[in-house]
């Protein structure tokens, strides 16, 4: 069982979910705004659990403009060879983007043929932001497929780009 809390957003309410010490879902608010919950889930305080209360804290941090990287237990969903685009993601800088080609060739892969496999990968990731799936844009420099959608990365992507240039902030 899903235990999960919600953390506002500019672009509205993320659910975090943790299971068994390790965070297993990131998820956008549906279209309608309001929070998605992972399906087998039990909304809780985030004080209920460390990890959660530890996930929340770092994600809010990071929507702050506070925080870069995310330091928590993580527990993927999927093949092995998604898990290692996955742990790819993890290795963008914050503020920068890479392609999906640049993505392949970083794991050692060759990206006339493995381009897509990497991308449907991004795609498949259930821990966006967190797993900066985010920061992988087409090989033209236009902003691709997000599951959070497409303005939702835009807004990242500018956070990320105020916050490494030292614009808006406070210090």
């Amino acid at each position: 069982m899903t235990t999960y809390a919600v953390v506002q957003a500019p672009f509205g309410a993320v659910t975090v979910g943790v299971v068994d010490g390790a965070v297993t879902d990131v998820r956008f608010p549906h279209a309608d705004g309001s929070p998605a919950a992972p399906p087998d889930g039990t909304r809780a305080a985030p004080g209920d659990d460390p990890v959660l209360h530890e996930a929340v804290r770092q994600l809010e941090a990071y929507l702050a403009g506070e925080r870069r990287d995310f330091d928590l237990p993580l527990r993927y969903r999927g093949s092995p060879f998604r898990q290692r685009v996955w742990e790819g993601l993890r290795a963008v800088p914050y503020g920068t983007t890479a392609t999906y080609g640049a993505l392949a060739t970083s794991l050692g892969l060759d990206p006339r043929t493995t381009a897509r496999a990497v991308g449907a990968a991004n795609g498949a990731n259930h821990l966006p932001i967190v797993v900066p799936c985010h920061r992988v844009i087409g090989a033209d420099g236009t902003l691709t497929g997000f599951s959070g959608g497409i303005e939702r990365k835009r807004e990242l992507l500018a956070l990320e780009a105020r916050v490494a240039s030292g614009a808006g902030t406070l210090f």
